[in-house]
């Protein structure tokens, strides 16, 4: 019986591993972005096309009012204006919902779009999903993505804490090399 158990749990344990690792390619440093047409916490939609000429940090986040990800969108909120000083605009990313997304904005002042992915589709794209079956949800992973719409970084192991100002010094390097 012991045996049976086990095995049983070895092979869900394997049914989930393989469901994230279906979650997608992650796009790499050079290539285009991929394209996404999302609607924000106030409904409004954004595409990657809307952001041409300027710098984009895409971050993608597993949920709405969590403690790593409000810490991390509140650093984002607190740099904004440094960001925005080096022509970066912030977006998130999560499978949550308009209104999670309004709600979480509200509540902590966010000044920036949320986008809600709530079929996944987006963060599949950015293999940025984990699926577990039933529940979905997006990794913490963001691209920095260049005016010409090109993923200029990729950045998969992300601090809560310190991640707004690595995509500073970050952004201010490769705007120095484009000078």
């Amino acid at each position: 019986m012991k045996w049976l158990m086990l095995f049983g749990l070895f092979a869900a344990l394997a049914l989930v591993l393989s469901q994230m690792a279906r979650a997608g390619e992650l796009p790499k440093v050079g290539e285009a972005a991929p394209d996404f047409d999302l609607p924000d916490q106030n409904g409004v939609r954004h595409t990657l096309n809307g952001y041409s000429g300027k710098w984009l940090v895409l971050y993608f986040y597993p949920k709405d009012d969590t403690p790593g990800c409000t810490q991390e969108a509140c650093a984002f909120r607190d740099d904004l204006h440094k960001l925005t000083a080096l022509g970066a605009q912030v977006v998130g990313i999560s499978v949550d919902d308009s209104e999670s997304h309004a709600e979480f904005a509200k509540k902590y002042h966010l000044p920036f779009p949320l986008l809600a992915d709530k079929t996944a589709a987006v963060a599949a794209k950015y293999g940025a999903l984990t699926n577990l079956g039933l529940i979905k949800f997006a990794k913490r992973y963001t691209f920095l993505i260049d005016p010409q719409g090109k993923v200029a970084k990729v950045y998969m192991k992300v601090e809560t804490s310190k991640h707004s100002t690595e995509i500073i010094e970050d952004l201010k390097k490769l705007t120095e090399k484009g000078k």
